[in-house]
């Protein structure tokens, strides 16, 4: 029995440091959130109760109803983006190929990369001269030049498929020896004919497609709840961008431990590469799935340094979401701080992020939930 309470005392001595951490800072810090929510409070004069008018100004201030809208639209498509493109990425590196090493590990870079050094980077992408416009102005200017070498890729696959069949050989329309055949050929074609001049690219005007110092919307006219800032589409880019290698590194440890003898059979069976990955990869990876959309959906409800790196770069009402609401009525620089606004907001955000995961954990249902 001595030796019990020993062994008890010991644990919560190496505990305590934790827990006080966790009450201050965690439980205290709640409490005095709760409580501040229902005051008016600015940091430089004693709380005065207010009731649930905090909460109810909430839903007049207009910044606040663009925070939500753009919150919401924030988590489900992005949740819904970086879940399906993680799950292709992972199938597609699980596979046994020589450097299969090295792609995992380039892929998942970005995922241990500075957050702040990314979003710095992507906001030169997206200005009006970035790398995004010129890329769109490069493939508008090579038009020509991609279409001819389709053009000959698919004539050349189908004189290769055609000469095949004649021989009374199988061949595939989509047969991978004869299509490597068809694009070196085409792509060899292509780089004569424009070095002889025949082929060249057009002219067209630099594209000037403004992502960040406008209010427009995608798709333009849409209802309020429904329109998504182009600014914010942006910020959605170079969030799945950053995000997809984390969830991809989950999914990726979920599909070794799927027997390969389902997709054999399944290739017995003739099921094709799409077939196997909705009918035995989604499936299989059901539990991982539930937690990858877990994590999302909390991390892109509560979605905060981004906005505040971009700053000025995009007006506040496209980019500004229900954490970034929050720090802005804390912090409002010159102004004095409305902490009891803020408070409700936090609180506000809390339910919200927990009613959003319990409806998905009621709605997505997987093995062990």
């Amino acid at each position: 029995m001595g030796t019990k309470r020993a062994d008890a005392v010991a644990a919560y001595l190496f505990l305590l440091p934790f827990l006080a951490l966790l009450t201050i800072f965690f439980l205290y810090a709640s409490a005095r959130a709760v409580y501040f929510s229902f005051t008016d409070y600015d940091l430089f004069r004693p709380p005065n109760w207010v009731g649930l008018r905090n909460y109810v100004d909430l839903f007049n201030d207009a910044l606040f109803l663009s925070a939500l809208r753009n919150s919401i639209l924030f988590a489900i498509i992005v949740t819904a983006v970086q879940t399906f493109l993680a799950l292709v990425m992972a199938a597609v590196l699980n596979q046994r190929v020589r450097g299969i090493g090295f792609f995992r590990a380039a892929f998942y870079m970005p995922s241990i990369t500075s957050s702040v050094v990314i979003t710095l980077i992507f906001l030169w992408m997206f200005q009006r001269r970035g790398l995004i416009n010129y890329l769109g102005e490069t493939v508008q200017r090579s038009v020509p030049i991609v279409l001819a070498f389709a053009a000959i890729v698919v004539a050349l696959q189908v004189a290769q498929v055609a000469w095949e069949r004649r021989r009374r050989l199988p061949a595939a329309w989509t047969d991978p020896a004869l299509l490597v055949v068809s694009l070196l050929v085409a792509g060899g074609a292509t780089w004569l004919l424009v070095t002889t001049g025949v082929l060249s690219a057009r002219e067209v005007p630099p594209v000037d497609f403004i992502w960040l110092q406008t209010r427009d919307t995608i798709p333009s006219g849409a209802p309020f709840w429904l329109a998504v800032p182009i600014p914010l589409a942006a910020i959605m880019i170079q969030n799945v961008f950053t995000t997809i290698p984390t969830f991809m590194l989950m999914y990726l440890a979920a599909l070794q431990d799927v027997p390969k003898s389902l997709y054999e059979a399944a290739a017995i069976d003739g099921a094709n590469a799409t077939a196997q990955f909705f009918r035995i990869t989604i499936p299989s990876v059901a539990p991982v799935t539930f937690l990858v959309l877990t994590l999302s959906m909390i991390g892109t409800l509560q979605m905060f340094d981004q906005v505040a790196i971009f700053g000025d770069a995009a007006p506040l009402r496209s980019v500004v979401t229900l954490a970034y609401f929050v720090y802005n009525r804390m912090f409002p620089g010159a102004q004095t701080p409305e902490v009891g606004f803020a408070a409700a907001g936090a609180m506000f955000l809390a339910v919200l992020t927990l009613v959003v995961v319990l409806l998905q954990r009621r709605l997505v249902r997987s093995e062990g939930y």
